[in-house]
């Protein structure tokens, strides 16, 4: 086991001491909101994508669609194909199966990680119809595909780069997870459910815009690779989480992170800080899902000294005030960055890093702006504790 839930957390990664020890609570944490989140859902019914059809979708009630966010109008041509605005959020574009994949994850995560506390049925029994709605049942489920991600008005109907759409879909494959030897549970749906996310990922690993949006180059890369490490853990396809493992080394950390930490892609967006602190969330949360007692990811180095250590080394002090940040402040959402970051957490217990937790622990939990719900797929840490 990486981690147990007890009284503290223990380093077990190699490279560290098996003795060292971290007083940090995580459950003493997490208790009180999590309940309170549980409780607040337990009356919500499943609202899945077929309830919302956007007339501009090429796909059917069960595809998923969104919209590129920077996208725009040409005020010289309205009718014509949208313009790109870097950064620039068209609040008009179509968002409404996110918001519902969204709320999907924030269910199942309150309702897995109020489980791992309490041990109480009634969570688990609370959850499953919204996995069975999502993934089982064939009026309401999802197609196991995202060709109409991300399109753009006059330009494409569905792009790879809408596969990150779906980091939302992690906390709900942790949850079914956490639940399935529960004894509310059906088998067969938990065999279905499992099956939906196997289907998935062989979408995500051999089509084209799978390939693409692994190829990428920037966070969609990592964001790529971190949810086909989740999928794959759920589904225990063991040469998936060896390719993402081998992945991660030989290709996102020394193509994206420079010797000093930074990103420089992400620096070079319009929005830097907010972008160099998700990249370096979905990177600590791909070590967090890949690492094992054998091998511990966040310590792993390039040849040349790059690692996921070194990035956490970089950006920390900015996190931890980001009136030191150096270089352009983002041009929306500066104000609310930064959250309580998983990089944070699960880079201080790996690293046995106080300073880390302390940080993560003194930021905010609760998130109400949506455009940092999008950019947090990581909203309930105790599922990802082993």
């Amino acid at each position: 086991m990486k981690f147990a839930i007890s009284l503290f957390f223990y380093i077990v990664f190699q490279g560290f001491s098996a003795n060292a020890q971290i007083s940090f609570n995580l459950v003493s944490i997490e208790k009180e909101r999590v309940l309170n989140d549980a409780l607040h859902y337990k009356n919500e019914k499943p609202i899945t994508i077929t309830r919302f059809l956007c007339e501009r979708s090429a796909g059917t009630a069960h595809d998923f669609y969104s919209e590129g966010d920077y996208w725009w109008p040409d005020p010289e041509n309205p009718s014509g194909p949208y313009l790109r605005k870097d950064g620039l959020t068209n609040p008009e574009n179509f968002t409404k199966h996110r918001e519902l994949m969204v709320r999907f994850s924030q269910i199942s995560g309150a309702m897995a990680s109020a489980y791992v506390i309490t041990k109480n049925e009634r969570y688990v029994k609370q959850l499953m119809p919204h996995l069975k709605a999502w993934f089982v049942n064939p009026k309401t489920r999802m197609n196991q595909n995202l060709l109409y991600a991300q399109a753009i008005k006059g330009v494409a109907t569905g792009r790879g780069i809408g596969i990150i759409d779906t980091i939302h879909l992690m906390e709900v494959a942790l949850a079914v997870k956490t639940i399935e030897t529960s004894k509310s549970v059906s088998q067969t749906d938990i065999a279905a459910i499992k099956s939906w996310f196997s289907s998935y990922l062989e979408w995500l690993t051999t089509h084209p815009f799978g390939i693409a949006e692994r190829d990428n180059g920037n966070n969609h890369s990592v964001c790529w690779a971190m949810q086909v490490a989740v999928f794959a853990k759920l589904v225990n396809n063991q040469e998936l989480l060896a390719y993402c493992s081998t992945f991660y080394k030989n290709t996102l950390l020394p193509n994206q992170m420079a010797a000093n930490g930074s990103f420089p892609l992400e620096l070079a967006r319009t929005k830097p800080y907010g972008y160099s602190i998700f990249n370096l969330d979905a990177m600590a949360t791909l070590c967090q899902i890949l690492s094992s007692k054998e091998e511990n990811m966040f310590a792993f180095q390039t040849s040349d000294g790059r690692s996921l250590a070194l990035g956490l080394a970089f950006l920390f002090p900015y996190l931890k005030n980001k009136n030191e940040w150096p270089y352009q402040k983002d041009v929306m959402y500066w104000e609310d960055w930064p959250v309580r970051q998983p990089s944070l957490l699960f880079g201080g217990l790996a690293l046995d890093n106080k300073a880390y937790l302390e940080t993560w622990k003194s930021l905010n939990p609760q998130l109400t702006k949506q455009e940092i719900i999008r950019n947090m797929p990581v909203r309930y840490p105790l599922l990802w504790m082993e």
